[in-house]
């Protein structure tokens, strides 16, 4: 079955004015499932043009009734999940029960955002002559242009369309065309909702014209983007050029510490799940693995066990547990990763291979002995490798572990609340694991610290990046 993903603009799929597409791949089989329109220039001045009409027509809906629209679209979500996660699995390759929590996560967000929408909110400051007071006004920042990835399609933009639309803004997203139908299906959703359709744009095409062209328009406000730091960091500057204001949720390479009161085999159970989810493309995933010396060899015994036995195989199988990598280029940076470790003699417990002749399967990998030197210790894996690293001396391995650039997430495992709390404070992230496993909730804000981000998505502050100020002095 092949199918068409085309340009959603006004409310309507379209072809790109150029008749440009590319292959949609499914990871599972290396095998095209379709194709993907490319937005022309003229097919982007368009989505601007409406952008700006949605605007008007968006922010001048009351936010009780955006409220209740983007609440809508979530329990349309709700009521078509069996078959957007076919969607999701067939063009990104996690298990249809991760694609399931995918879809439900997308729709909290859709609701959480309806209902922060209810909640925007001036204030009266009183003046300090009579007849005085300032009113404190928010207002919905302007166009909104949204790059999101291929990891997880529908949640990561979903963060997205629920601040902004709830503010009162017009979005216009540009997914990565390798997963082009899960976003398709939430805007489908929100229009379907009520959202005005000149304030829901997906277009796809070429990442860095896309990219430069929305930037560089006057229309465009604000700019928001997850995915790699480098990327970040050029968005980020093109932007600044412009003075526009950016929201980046990048990168992340995640210690965990793992002390000796814990313990190891389920601790290991716990982790193992939490590594091998999506693969390992998770920007919040465990990656490096500090593990007291008391107990390293109990937990990486264990760790090895499981990854050897870990379930290996297409997302549309029920009994899989994980599925291919999103896209060849992931199999060549984990395997790349791995034999410069290897080379290095490192010790590979599990895995360390890719797996099977057709899709793009690696297996789940546990690595010992890993040198100081090793890559896979400083680049983003985003894959299914776990390099488990002994520690006796608390005040080293903190070091190494807040040593990086990246500052998204951490993880800590004791039960010795003292050491706990030191462990927290002494952590150089933005979010911090205790004794299980992270994972966004709307409620609450997430961002990063150092170089893996700029402000924070989700809780009561989610419209605040797409919201802007104005301060009114009456006499």
């Amino acid at each position: 079955m092949t199918s068409k993903f085309q340009l959603f603009i006004h409310g309507v799929c379209r072809e790109g004015s150029e008749g440009q597409s590319v292959d949609v791949i499914n990871p599972a089989t290396g095998l095209a499932i379709g194709k993907v329109a490319y937005a022309s220039p003229t097919d982007i001045e368009e989505v601007v043009h409406l952008a700006e009409q949605g605007l008007r027509s968006w922010s001048a809906v009351p936010p009780w009734e955006r409220g209740r629209i983007l609440k809508d679209a979530a329990a349309r979500l709700r009521a078509d999940i069996d078959r957007i996660a076919e969607v999701i699995t067939r063009e990104q390759g996690k298990p249809l029960a991760e694609a399931h929590i995918e879809i439900d996560r997308s729709a909290d967000f859709l609701e959480w955002g309806g209902e922060q929408a209810r909640r925007i909110a001036g204030r009266i400051v009183p003046g300090r002559r009579p007849g005085q007071h300032i009113e404190i006004q928010p207002h919905p920042i302007g166009i909104v242009a949204a790059f999101t990835p291929w990891n997880f399609s529908m949640a990561l933009a979903a963060k997205k369309f629920a601040g902004a639309l709830a503010a009162g803004c017009p979005i216009i997203c540009k997914p990565s065309q390798e997963t082009p139908g899960s976003v398709l299906e939430l805007a489908k959703a929100l229009v379907a909702a009520g959202v005005h359709p000149a304030a829901v744009a997906v277009i796809f095409g070429d990442a860095n014209r896309v990219s430069t062209q929305l930037i560089e328009s006057p229309s465009v406000a604000k700019i928001t983007f997850t995915g790699s730091i480098p990327i970040g960091k050029r968005l980020a500057a093109a932007a600044g050029a412009a003075m526009k204001p950016v929201t980046m949720e990048l990168g992340g390479h995640a210690p965990v510490i793992v002390c000796g009161d814990v313990d190891p085999e389920a601790t290991a159970e716990l982790l193992a799940k939490a590594k091998f989810m999506n693969a390992g493309q998770i920007c919040l995933c465990p990656s490096r693995f500090f593990v007291e010396a008391s107990i390293a060899d109990r937990f990486t015994a264990r760790f090895a066990e499981l990854a050897r036995a870990w379930k290996v195989g297409d997302g549309m199988d029920p009994e899989t547990e994980m599925g291919p990598l999103a896209n060849e280029r992931r199999v060549e940076a984990i395997d790349r990763l791995v034999e410069d470790a290897r080379q290095r003699g490192t010790t590979i417990l599990a895995g360390g291979h890719k797996v099977g002749n057709q899709g793009y399967f690696y297996a789940p990998t546990v690595l010992t002995n890993v040198p100081a030197e090793a890559a896979i210790l400083h680049e983003e894996p985003f894959g299914p490798v776990a390099p488990i690293l002994p520690f006796s001396d608390e005040a080293a391995m903190l070091a190494e572990a807040n040593g990086l650039e990246f500052g998204l997430s951490s993880y800590v495992f004791t039960h010795d609340g003292e050491r706990q709390r030191r462990l927290i404070d002494a952590l150089h992230y933005g979010v911090v694991g205790v004794n299980g496993g992270l994972t966004h909730q709307p409620e609450a804000p997430l961002g990063g610290w150092k170089e893996s981000g700029i402000d924070t998505e989700g809780g009561i502050e989610i419209l605040d990046p797409y919201t802007i100020t104005k301060h009114v002095n009456l006499q």
